[in-house]
């Protein structure tokens, strides 16, 4: 809409997968051209608004099933715009001293967040770029909120599917993984074409014209992903299939749409 305001430097005229998934889960930081690729995702794939709440609810209890192993530390990675629920939400919760670190490489995410967290304690936002883990380890924030000797729960949602194959989304993982201390978990979620690869070209198209390029992957692919960690039970599923709440109505999987899996570092 017009008048709508943006932080200094931030083009507003391309689509960002971020602000694209804020419009989906019905948030309100977004501009025009993120609700207009929004849109063209939901006549492809009407089921995208289901897949992102179900992203969002397998995060929540990711994160409770970390809490109840006694992880106090995270690292989000390519978190997001802040919405209902987000980590360190969950987490302190359950442990009120848990440790969160976002990292991102979004501008505006960054403005939106250390807004909402200047007064939260224990939380820090990170602008940073998955792939680069080297300077993500190194940032003077992450090193004052986490304690690499202890464990650590490494989540990536809904991020590797934005790294290309010449960018070695395995490598980088493996990169993150290797500082961590042992007893620490990897959370990830992924897009697949896995159920209907016509559709999901379509939904690639168009993450085409965004900021970051959408490239789904097979099980098989984002199993190796998790190389290097057992994957806790019931393995990699489907986000709705990933531990449910007892009672609860599970999405079909083909509107979850998304991979899920936690594994532990041995």
């Amino acid at each position: 809409m017009a008048g709508e305001w943006a932080p200094t430097g931030i083009d507003t005229s391309r689509p960002s997968p971020a602000r694209i998934y804020d419009w989906l889960l019905g948030g309100k930081d977004n501009f025009a051209a993120d609700r207009a690729a929004g849109e063209r995702i939901l006549r492809a794939a009407p089921h995208s608004v289901t897949a992102a709440r179900e992203n969002r609810a397998f995060l929540r209890r990711a994160v409770e099933y970390l809490t109840d192993q006694g992880v106090d530390q995270f690292l989000d990675i390519g978190t997001g715009l802040p919405t209902r629920d987000s980590v360190h939400e969950v987490a302190q919760r359950r442990l009120p001293g848990a440790r969160v670190v976002y990292v991102d490489n979004d501008p505006i995410v960054s403005v939106h967040a250390r807004a909402l967290l200047s007064s939260t304690d224990n939380v820090a936002l990170v602008e940073a770029d998955l792939r680069d883990p080297a300077a993500i380890w190194a940032d003077a924030q992450v090193r004052e909120l986490i304690d690499f000797t202890r464990p650590v729960a490494v989540l990536l949602l809904a991020i590797l599917h934005f790294v290309p194959d010449e960018d070695d989304p395995h490598a980088i993982v493996a990169s993150l993984l290797s500082r961590a201390a042992p007893g620490s978990f990897l959370v990830v979620t992924h897009s697949t074409a896995d159920l209907a690869p016509e559709l999901s070209r379509e939904v690639e198209q168009v993450y085409d014209g965004a900021s970051a390029s959408l490239h789904t992957r097979s099980r098989n692919e984002v199993e190796r992903l998790l190389t290097g960690t057992e994957p806790v039970e019931p393995g990699l599923v489907f986000t709705s299939q990933w531990r449910p709440a007892p009672g609860t109505d599970v999405a079909d999987p083909k509107e979850a749409a998304l991979y899920a899996a936690v594994g532990r570092k041995p």
